[in-house]
């Protein structure tokens, strides 16, 4: 496949911090794209240098072919973008703002419309300013799926929503994948799980890794291995550096391995812990596998 949206050595400073720090990226057509990290990691300063809001210190950005800042009419049409902290015109009904809207895009559905405004429950004569939050958030996401983009970028789409709200949301962009690229940054990594097909992961500035979410699930074991005797648990002075946070006690040993293969890994294990009974593996969720990169300061390479 080929890539709607790529960076090359990306770079953005405030003074004297990089907040975005020589990202290469790369998004698959047809993806859905989470681009995850804690708060501050620099997710949502990508997404303003990709839609030329921000201009990068240096380095470059490519979003649908174009140089980022060099980003048209031509371009933003085909290009969707919502935000948590997205200002809308609070005077605007709910309809006045998507009949608004309609002129700019020429590929605006109203079928598509109609349909998000059906199942997002859209009360079409209220303002702006008196939605919640939650219902801010959907006329904004069908003001951008009308057109039928060929890019959307979401900045922190989930938070504060109830979760009947996500579900519509998250039901809304699976409906609009494949015609849609769609990356979304967020830090709810439960949420992103669900439906994300690609993951990327940044930690201050720095993309630590970026690959197919059943690769990453597949390579990351919890491993926990019995042993015959406490004496045998005891840590070798050399572990393999992809088995993290070991430890051992009561004749275990606990570890996370961060390239897991079904028949590798077992005969590694023999191979560097004595007195092996048991070895028993278990999947880990996106929360657990992030937290032990955290800790350890691993790129997960």
């Amino acid at each position: 496949m080929s890539g709607v949206l790529s960076t090359t050595d990306l770079t953005k400073r405030f003074r004297n911090e990089a907040a975005v720090d020589r990202l290469n990226l790369e998004i698959p057509e047809g993806s859905i794209f989470g681009l995850v990290g804690p708060n501050g990691a620099g997710k949502t300063t990508t997404l303003k240098i990709l839609m030329n809001i921000l201009q990068p210190t240096s380095g470059k950005a490519t979003v649908l072919g174009t140089d980022s800042r060099r980003l048209a009419a031509e371009q933003l049409a085909n290009i969707g973008y919502v935000s948590e902290n997205q200002k809308l015109p609070g005077w605007m009904t709910v309809e006045y703002f998507l009949n608004y809207c309609k002129p700019f895009y020429p590929t605006w559905d109203d079928d598509r419309a109609a349909e998000l405004l059906r199942l997002f429950d859209l009360p079409m004569g209220r303002k702006l300013k008196n939605l919640s939050r939650g219902m801010a958030m959907k006329a904004s996401l069908a003001s951008s799926l009308a057109y039928r983009p060929r890019l959307l970028l979401l900045d922190e789409p989930f938070g504060g929503l109830d979760p009947l709200v996500r579900d519509q949301l998250i039901e809304s962009l699976l409906e609009s994948a494949g015609e849609t690229t769609i990356l979304i940054s967020s830090h709810d990594l439960a949420e992103i799980e669900t439906f994300a097909s690609h993951i990327g992961f940044l930690q201050n500035g720095h993309l630590k890794f970026s690959e197919e979410m059943t690769s990453l699930s597949s390579r990351f074991r919890e491993i926990e291995v019995s042993v015959e005797s406490p004496a045998d648990a005891s840590p070798p002075t050399a572990w393999p550096e992809n088995w993290m946070h070991r430890e051992s006690a009561a004749g275990v040993v606990r570890f996370v391995d961060s390239h897991f293969d079904a028949e590798r890994t077992p005969a590694d294990i023999r191979k560097v812990i004595r007195g092996v009974r048991n070895i028993s593996s278990n999947p880990m969720p996106l929360r657990d596998i992030f937290v032990s990169l955290a800790r350890s300061g691993s790129k997960a390479e």
